[in-house]
């Protein structure tokens, strides 16, 4: 039992650091090495816990879905209306704050990553499409007479809009900040 803990240990403790490594430098700036001392450990240790780059960045994307899952599931919860929790989801999803905005420079790596690589590209597209089934269902819930086909529309409509807003706020956060960032949302929104 306790080398199972120690390898999901390690293997967090890993992810944290491509994580990291990801928000500073970049994919260009993603190497085994970077990551291994980030992490405080070797390279021989980063390839003793994950088979190589691509086994560890699948990990790393793996985690931070999950991560963002349960702040969706939790925004979600919160809330008292079905409206509500569709903005609640959304506006979790953005990124208003330092922190939010370093896990949109992570996301974009993974996303870089992801044209040249067919197994991440197929995560980004599984998580991607979770994410706007998701929004589907919350918009269905907003507007029960809503055909289907018009839900998911206008989920995949909001989920651009989200993901696009963190794009631009990890480059460029005085244009893009946390006014502008609720304003676009709140605005979309009314649209419903």
């Amino acid at each position: 039992m306790a080398r199972r803990r120690d390898l999901v240990d390690q293997q967090q403790r890993l992810s944290a650091a491509t994580w990291s490594v990801l928000a500073e430098r970049g994919l260009p700036g993603l190497t085994l090495r970077a990551v291994a001392e980030r992490a405080g450990c070797t390279t021989g240790m980063v390839l003793h816990t994950f088979a190589d780059k691509q086994a560890l960045l699948v990990h790393a994307r793996e985690l931070l879905h999950r991560r963002t899952g349960q702040r969706a599931d939790a925004a979600q919860a919160a809330a008292d209306t079905p409206r509500a929790a569709l903005r609640a989801v959304l506006w979790q999803a953005a990124s208003p704050t330092e922190e939010k905005r370093e896990e949109a420079r992570v996301w974009l790596g993974f996303l870089a990553a992801a044209l040249a690589d067919p197994v991440l590209a197929d995560l980004h597209r599984s998580y991607n499409r979770r994410f706007v089934d998701r929004v589907a269902a919350l918009v269905a819930a907003v507007c029960p007479d809503r055909p289907s086909a018009d839900c998911r529309a206008t989920a995949t409509s909001l989920v651009a809009l989200v993901e696009g807003l963190n794009a631009l706020a990890a480059v460029d956060p005085a244009t893009y900040g946390d006014q502008t960032q609720r304003a676009a949302i709140d605005a979309a929104l009314a649209q419903l």
